[in-house]
């Protein structure tokens, strides 16, 4: 075992997850807190599984997909929990329990934002 201690990925509290950040890029420099918060939620969308789990989830009818109707991502059910909890820790997903089953929706406010901050359209036309 490694004596070095791994870094640890910072998991947005329910206010940092719904309160958009961020201005577009070319606007200005990112604060710290900013390019930290914006960071989380980038880094867990770059797993090809969580992002077809997102992918699922946002084009599912209605909104929202129940974990039995996404699972189908080529890995375990125990590892689809976990990488929909990692979307859920990065402020992505909201869900909630219906019985047995857990019903995830996507976060629409941190979606927006995180695509205002990449629109480099809106500084350049002066929006």
């Amino acid at each position: 075992m490694s004596k070095s201690k791994g870094a640890e990925r910072p998991v947005l509290d329910a206010e940092e997850a719904v309160v958009p950040c961020c201005p577009p890029l070319a606007a200005g420099e990112l604060t710290p807190r900013d390019a930290e918060r914006m960071a989380v939620m980038f880094k867990a969308l770059s797993d090809p599984v969580r992002l077809r789990l997102f992918s699922k989830i946002a084009s599912h009818p209605g909104g929202e997909a129940c974990v039995c109707d996404i699972q189908d991502v080529g890995v375990s059910q125990p590892t689809v929990s976990h990488h929909l909890k990692k979307l859920r820790e990065a402020g992505l997903l909201t869900s909630e329990r219906r019985g047995t089953w857990v019903y995830y929706q996507v976060a629409p406010s941190v979606v927006a934002a995180m695509s205002a901050m990449l629109d480099l359209r809106s500084v350049a036309e002066g929006r």
